[in-house]
């Protein structure tokens, strides 16, 4: 018998973070050995991810039901991998898409495939005795990356009520060590709550445990956060930096960059000229969706604006599809990639985009989605795969405090062998913070 067999798949409806449905994926050994995965949504979804499968049947959970899912992968999915080898993850994975058949796995779904896959890699590594990052990542897998929370958010995750920008981050990597950088990042949310309900705004938090003020501006956020960094007693660019995810697809119309916040709109050119003078005020180091996703003469407007300064990650430009980002490496358009394991549906493919911006220079971002389980894979995988940051949320809410807790626990595991990534984990190491209004 082959220990390593796939006995069973099966899978399950269950709630994410939001409280709307999901998949849930059990994965049984022939030797007994049995592993779990869950698959995360995203609120904000570029329009080239992979499909997530919903049912549309309007009496049950306003059409957002995944039965259909569910059924694919104990129907469709599971008889075909049945006595694989578990170990042979780029297999499985294609055994699925052939499967599905479909450019974008419309047809079984990537929310059913991507439950599978991650099972499957979770089963081999337990089966084999080791850890998931160390399955994933060999004996070369020590770095701890800089995690980067989404402490104050706008846009979409606000609902429009403040910021027309999604996500503001803090960046901790002037810590010694992973352990050190989330008691940074945790003291830094509480001095925000803090400064946030002197001045009367709000406190409620969002899907990504990030506080949604009604600000005046996009820039007032920065203010707000340089100002909660320093009140925990650190220093702005040195110790902590900022991060910024605008989103910029969500407020791009005909051609334009619309402010709403700020009663503007933008062209490209002047969209980049604004990021420049927000990098030139605060401690920014990272800037993701920059330019709509359509956008590629603005994406190289960008770069020239600030390419040399800050690391760009494309997200929805790329949806961590190697064509994309290849693309996108030819054209010059970015320097990074937001890596999503469900905006492309498998491991093995999430591996490979991780891989074409690594050995070409650039940086890869792995991110969670707004819509979270407890499930921590992506904490293993940053480790596995090197690459040095992730963002999975604030320091608040359990289906983000999972992914870094998990972290601690890698650091723990590695013990004098483990290593921070700190200033290491950009394609472009941030300086010492320029000055500016904090």
């Amino acid at each position: 018998m082959n220990k390593f067999a796939i006995q069973s798949v099966t899978a399950r409806e269950i709630l994410d973070s939001r409280g709307k449905p999901t998949v849930e994926v059990d994965c049984e050994l022939m030797d007994g050995t049995r592993a779990r995965a869950a698959v995360p949504a995203g609120a904000s979804t570029g329009s080239r991810e992979a499909v997530e499968l919903r049912d549309g049947d309007s009496g049950r959970f306003r059409g957002q039901g995944v039965l259909q899912a569910v059924a694919n992968v104990r129907e469709t999915i599971a008889p075909h991998l049945r006595g694989m080898d578990v170990r042979r993850q780029a297999q499985i994975d294609q055994t699925m898409i052939a499967l599905d058949g479909t450019p974008n796995k419309a047809r079984l779904g990537a929310n059913a495939i991507l439950g599978v896959s991650l099972a499957v890699a979770r089963a081999a590594a337990r089966a084999s005795g080791l850890r998931l990052f160390q399955y994933l990542g060999g004996p070369g897998a020590t770095r701890l990356p800089v995690p980067h929370m989404n402490i104050l958010n706008g846009g979409v995750h606000a609902h429009w009520q403040g910021a027309d920008f999604q996500e503001y981050m803090i960046a901790p990597y002037g810590a010694a060590g992973f352990r050190q950088a989330l008691e940074w990042g945790s003291e830094v949310y509480h001095a925000l709550q803090a400064i946030l309900e002197k001045q009367g705004l709000s406190v409620g938090v969002g899907d990504e445990g990030g506080f949604a003020p009604q600000v005046r501006s996009n820039e007032e956020p920065f203010e707000l956060i340089t100002a909660a960094i320093s009140a925990a007693g650190l220093q702005p660019g040195k110790d902590v930096g900022i991060a910024c995810d605008p989103a910029a697809s969500e407020f791009y119309e005909d051609g334009r960059y619309h402010l709403r916040s700020e009663g503007r709109k933008l062209a490209a050119a002047e969209m980049a000229a604004y990021y420049r003078q927000l990098a030139d005020s605060y401690p920014l180091v990272l800037l993701e969706d920059g330019m709509a996703q359509d956008d590629w003469e603005g994406w190289k407007i960008l770069m020239s604006h600030l390419g040399s300064r800050l690391e760009l990650v494309g997200d929805d430009l790329f949806c961590t599809n190697v064509e994309l980002i290849a693309r996108g490496i030819k054209e010059g358009v970015a320097n990074a990639v937001l890596i999503k394991l469900n905006q492309i549906g498998t491991l093995t493919e999430t591996i490979a985009a991780t891989r074409m911006a690594r050995d070409h220079g650039w940086g890869a971002f792995v991110s969670h989605r707004s819509g979270e389980t407890v499930d921590s894979f992506i904490a293993d995988m940053t480790v596995a795969l090197d690459t040095g940051h992730l963002k999975t949320g604030a320091p608040a809410r359990g289906e983000r405090v999972e992914k870094y807790n998990q972290l601690l626990r890698i650091e723990e595991e590695l013990g004098p062998a483990a290593r921070y990534a700190g200033t290491g984990a950009y394609v472009v190491p941030p300086g010492l913070h320029r000055g500016g209004r904090g």
